[in-house]
């Protein structure tokens, strides 16, 4: 009587245990994707869109705060850079990227403090 050994415990005429030709790995890597996607990637360009229309509605006479903390009323623009009054005779000249947000809009009432 002769006896046949199998390599790593495979069946005869059979497929080898675990072998789902990798679906097991793929379907979460897909699930991580979106999830990373809806949580991470989605939100950061919704929030650069916003950035870049703040930053193209700039107009002269806005009060703006800049990224580093900096408040000025905008005296000067060109396309990258903006010109800032921060004191009476005081003026500063910052990239147009730098402008982090629009606290009054020019011909707006000033809110109240």
């Amino acid at each position: 009587m002769t006896s046949i050994a199998y390599a790593m415990g495979g069946s005869p005429g059979g497929t080898a245990a675990g072998g789902d030709s990798g679906w097991g790995f793929i379907i979460p890597m897909v699930v991580i994707f979106v999830i990373f996607y809806l949580l991470l990637i989605r939100p950061q360009q919704k929030k650069q869109k916003e950035h870049k229309a703040l930053l193209e509605n700039l107009a002269y006479g806005d009060t703006v705060m800049t990224t580093g903390g900096i408040h000025g009323k905008i005296t000067g623009l060109t396309d990258a850079v903006v010109t800032l009054e921060i004191a009476d005779k005081v003026r500063i000249k910052i990239a147009r990227s730098y402008v982090g947000a629009v606290l009054q809009k020019a011909g707006a009432p000033a809110p109240k403090e």
